[in-house]
């Protein structure tokens, strides 16, 4: 039998399988907020104003690739204040800090900037305000988390009652019910919130609470991004980092609305891509503290692997910018 021409045999070898269609959902609004660019700014502008290293106590925002980067350019992580030495300066993260943190820091005669989210440092002066008027201050949010531990490191111990979820809510012991005030964790479920608020407001009618709840822009706007897509997903992605609440809460949104499917991945080399296996419709996402850089890599990871059409959803524009600390203002 007459071998075929070699131009002919290359092209048979070289054609390969026709890529499975993956259309993708794009959320939007989705990644970085104001807070968290404000944050990364303070630090990088930090290193060009005193030099390598600046120390930065705790993640500044909650995602290691954000971390890596600034740790190359100059930036030492810790969990604590002891570990940065008397002559360099130190970075307060995103999520807020206990008085007793910036005090210590004073005594010590440190250099700091403190990088808090102005939306949480609002939930700091709220809760102030009503321990001046005499209030006992219930916070809704989830223990042990950084930002709660700010929140109630503003106020003298159990000054703040922490309640996680209704039940916690239906159970709640106030030692002055007709003297309470609410606030929340910036980075909760929106759905959860209300039910949570409900209750409060249900068992103590007299309690106060702010006049827009604390839960930010951000936040809202990323949750209803993913109500937004999840009708029309098998499957959804939210790229974030597992100690990440907002990213966390993008997960339990796409499921309790309709996606069961979904899950959280850091980035795309954590891709379980045999969980996408029968997925033609695919939604992605990322958490305010995710780099859009992130998104583009798992798109690209998913280019590779399917014959991918993107289109983005979008609920909302976002506009809002922080100012940054005088200090690193040139």
């Amino acid at each position: 039998m007459a071998k075929k021409p070699a131009s002919e045999r290359a092209r048979t070898f070289s054609m390969s399988p026709p890529k499975k269609p993956l259309k993708i959902l794009l959320a939007s609004p989705r990644g970085f907020c104001a807070g968290v660019e404000r944050a990364i700014q303070i630090v990088e502008r930090a290193i060009a104003r005193y030099g390598r290293p600046v120390y930065v106590r705790h993640e500044i925002v909650h995602n290691r690739h954000v971390v890596e980067t600034l740790e190359a350019k100059g930036a030492i992580f810790v969990d604590e204040l002891d570990e940065v030495p008397n002559d360099r300066p130190v970075v307060f993260s995103a999520h807020g800090v206990p008085k007793a943190v910036p005090t210590e820091a004073d005594r010590r005669s440190l250099i700091y900037v403190d990088a808090t989210c102005p939306l949480v440092s609002k939930v700091h002066r709220e809760a102030e305000r009503h321990h001046a008027a005499g209030r006992t201050v219930v916070l809704i949010g989830h223990a042990g988390h950084p930002e709660v531990i700010g929140t109630m490191g503003q106020l003298p111990a159990g000054a703040v009652l922490l309640v996680e979820d209704v039940a916690q809510a239906e159970a709640l012991d106030a030692p002055d019910a007709g003297n309470l005030a609410y606030a929340t964790q910036t980075t909760l479920s929106v759905d959860d919130t209300v039910g949570i608020v409900a209750a409060l407001r249900r068992r103590f009618p007299a309690i106060q609470g702010p006049k827009m709840e604390d839960i930010c822009y951000a936040t809202t706007n990323r949750q209803a991004a993913v109500k937004a897509i999840v009708s029309e997903c098998d499957a959804l992605v939210v790229i974030g980092a597992p100690n990440s609440s907002n990213s966390m809460r993008l997960v339990e949104v796409a499921s309790h609305y309709g996606c069961r499917r979904s899950r959280l991945v850091q980035r795309a080399a954590d891709m379980d891509w045999a969980w996408l296996a029968d997925v033609s419709r695919l939604g992605i996402t990322a958490g305010a503290s995710a780099p859009e850089t992130l998104v583009d890599e798992l798109i690209a990871a998913c280019r590779e692997r399917y014959d991918v059409t993107v289109e983005e959803v979008r609920t909302t524009e976002e506009s809002v910018v922080f100012k940054l600390p005088r200090t690193l203002v040139a």
